[in-house]
C-alpha cells in the first residue's frame, strides 16, 4: 500500500516537474510545527494560576436548603375522622 503510494507521489511529481513535490513536504512540516507554537499569545491569555496577586471571584457561601420549611404539622390529625371524610357516601339502594 505505501509502496503505491510513492509511486503515485513519484509519477505526479514527474508530471508537474522538479519543484511540484515539494509543497506537500513543506506542508506537513508546517503543520507539524504547528504543534510547538504556544496554544495563546500573551494578550488573551488569562491571568497566571501561580501567580498569588491575581484577581479572582470571591467565594461566597448559598445554602442549599435555606428556603426550606417543615411541613409536617405539630399534632397528628385524628385519622378515624379525616378517613371517613375521604370515603365516598354509601348508596341508599343496595
Amino acid at each position: 500500500m505505501l509502496t503505491l503510494l510513492g509511486a503515485k507521489f513519484a509519477a505526479a511529481s514527474a508530471a508537474r516537474g522538479r519543484f511540484g513535490f515539494i509543497w506537500p513536504i513543506v506542508a506537513t512540516s508546517a503543520l507539524a510545527l504547528s504543534g510547538c507554537m504556544p496554544a495563546t499569545t500573551a494578550p488573551l491569555a488569562s491571568a497566571d494560576p501561580a501567580d498569588p496577586a491575581a484577581k479572582v471571584a470571591p467565594a461566597r457561601y448559598r445554602s442549599t436548603i435555606a428556603p426550606y420549611s417543615s411541613l409536617r404539622p405539630a399534632t397528628p390529625a385524628p385519622w378515624r375522622e379525616r378517613n371517613d371524610g375521604a370515603t365516598p357516601p354509601a348508596k341508599s339502594n343496595q
